[in-house]
């Protein structure tokens, strides 16, 4: 016997790493866009007329055709089975969720921000991203971009000569330190008789040590301000998982408080009573989520600023 999977495993495995499936990924939009009643009607190996598929998101021909667009190459992945023509548009069973995901994002992003994204660049392509031979930890742009900074900066340095990647067998870490050897074999290169020349050397050694080591107490403080922001963003994703836990719960136990429905119901309605359960706690998410993640928040940096004080 063939084995089925559900609509909505099925949706995960697609867009497991899509940008946009990320985004909404474990947020109340997921449960809205995991449990609309058009998915009923979604068949993986058929096409939709934008027609159709505007009168499923509630939106007009010409809204989804505005939306398919500057998204063309994210939507059609260049597949050269479409049928879409110069006046009829068709979209796949991935295109039209992937124009969903548009949708639901458009008022927080914006076209701008949903391009970024998925980077799309001026001319409407995909810029791939470059691949990694090692596991990397995502951060933060801003903190990326600061610490990509800083390697270009002391990849400068290191040319130079004036500096040696030394290994510290007390912190048992490599350290920046003056490379003794570039200035003994400038010293030697000297004349003996412009003692200023050699003197001026000295002073311009001097400066350098203290340069470097402001320089070591700068890039130690921005790591441990790194570090600091990022423990703070983890802590704030485990408590919006918290809250979302807690609301889906809270929901489920409401839900089934309601009148229970009848065997027949659950004959021949079991189906749509499951889109009508899924419906409810996406609503009951969405009423309560924001305030509640806000108030849990807040108790949060009350709390941290509260150990900082003591």
């Amino acid at each position: 016997m063939e084995q089925t999977i559900s609509i909505e495993n099925r949706i995960k495995e697609i867009f497991t790493d899509d940008p946009l499936y990320l985004v909404i990924k474990e947020t109340p939009t997921e449960q809205l866009f995991l449990s609309e009643p058009y998915l009923s009607n979604l068949i993986e190996k058929k096409f939709y007329s934008t027609p159709e598929v505007a009168s499923w998101f509630d939106v007009t021909d010409a809204q989804i055709r505005y939306y398919i667009k500057p998204f063309e190459e994210y939507l059609f992945d260049d597949e050269a089975s479409n049928p879409t023509t110069a006046s009829v548009i068709r979209l796949d069973f991935k295109a039209v969720l992937k124009l969903r995901m548009i949708l639901l994002l458009k008022d927080e992003y914006r076209v701008k921000g949903l391009k970024q994204l998925l980077r799309i660049n001026k001319d409407g392509h995909i810029v791939k991203k470059r691949t990694s031979t090692t596991t990397e930890v995502g951060m933060p742009d801003n903190i990326e971009y600061r610490l990509n900074a800083m390697s270009q900066a002391l990849e400068q340095i290191m040319k130079t000569g004036l500096f040696k990647m030394e290994h510290n067998e007390e912190t048992k870490q490599m350290q920046l330190s003056l490379n003794d050897d570039f200035f003994k074999q400038d010293i030697k290169a000297l004349s003996p008789e412009p003692s200023q020349e050699l003197e001026e050397v000295q002073m311009a050694t001097k400066k350098l040590e203290q340069e470097n080591t402001e320089l070591k107490m700068k890039v130690e403080e921005i790591m441990a301000s790194n570090k600091e922001d990022i423990a703070i963003r983890i802590r704030e994703k485990a408590i919006e998982q918290l809250v979302l836990s807690r609301l889906q719960n809270e929901a489920v136990q409401q839900y089934s408080q309601q009148k229970k429905p009848t065997l027949f119901q659950k004959l021949f309605r079991s189906a749509q009573l499951e889109v009508d359960k899924k419906l409810y706690i996406a609503a009951y998410i969405e009423e309560k989520f924001t305030k509640q993640l806000t108030q849990a928040l807040l108790e949060y940096h009350e709390q941290s600023l509260s150990y900082q004080d003591e």
